[in-house]
């Protein structure tokens, strides 16, 4: 499976990896990464150049989880620009935007997700088991 990406999506996307890896303190309703989060963002960033493609459940799942880490981080930025600033501050709409396109994607991330689980059911007549989640191949 690819998870195909549009040029605003892979900057978001970055920007928010880099946001959430310079971080040294818990923003405002935040919590203090784990180191474990912290290498999965670190990772995911050096993928971040085009499209991705996918050959397990597990595989989407990391990354659906680490996307969703860098959204939240988003989203931390955009409210914080918002109070900061005034919503229809430049930095705050940009922010926005960020937060859109990150979150956009990590919808699309669900939607493969959920697919690559009927496929697995379809095949092997049952809810994926924890192996199938890892040993299961979709190709490209």
């Amino acid at each position: 499976m690819i998870l195909h990406f549009n040029y605003e999506e892979l900057t978001a996307l970055r920007s928010g990896a880099r946001v959430f890896l310079e971080r040294e303190e818990p923003s405002r309703g935040a919590v203090l990464a784990s180191a474990a989060e912290r290498d999965r963002v670190e990772a995911l960033l050096l993928r971040l150049d085009g499209d991705i493609s996918f050959s397990t459940l597990a595989e989407v799942r990391s990354v659906e989880a680490t996307v969703g880490v860098i959204v939240e981080c988003l989203r931390i930025e955009m409210d914080s620009l918002v109070v900061t600033t005034h919503a229809a501050d430049e930095e705050a709409i940009a922010a926005y935007f960020d937060f859109a396109h990150g979150f956009s994607v990590a919808h699309r991330l669900g939607e493969i997700a959920l697919e690559m689980e009927a496929l697995i059911e379809i095949v092997s007549g049952t809810s994926p088991t924890a192996e199938a989640v890892t040993s299961f191949q979709f190709p490209d």
